[in-house]
């Protein structure tokens, strides 16, 4: 990664770049519906644990994605900020079915 990213709008872009594999998104998906429904759940009813390893679940599953579909290394480890705000939005655009669309506009942005 040569380019340096200082806005999400310039970043969230090269993020889908690097996520181009189906397999790698759905890893991406669970983990973050995973880190979402342990946090609520240890948030709302407890044990309160749950909270701890919802982390572990996020980024296990997108790591996964990286390490063995993608063979990329994540950019967490570069943007750590960026890259769980994006993770978010791309998980948002799965979910109301305008990754497609955004995956194209991503590839065009960054080539």
């Amino acid at each position: 990664m040569s380019k340096q990213y200082t806005t999400l709008k310039e970043f969230y872009p090269y993020y889908l770049t690097e996520h181009q594999d189906p397999v790698s998104r759905t890893l991406h998906f669970i983990g973050t519906a995973g880190f979402i429904g342990l946090l609520l759940t240890g948030l709302l009813v407890g044990p309160a644990w749950l909270m701890a390893i919802a982390p572990v679940c996020g980024y296990g599953f997108a790591w996964v994605g990286h390490f063995f579909f993608e063979r990329n290394k994540p950019a967490t480890f570069v943007y750590p900020g960026m890259s769980l705000v994006s993770d978010f939005i791309m998980f948002w655009h799965i979910l109301t079915g305008q990754i497609g669309r955004k995956m194209e506009e991503a590839r065009q942005k960054v080539g």
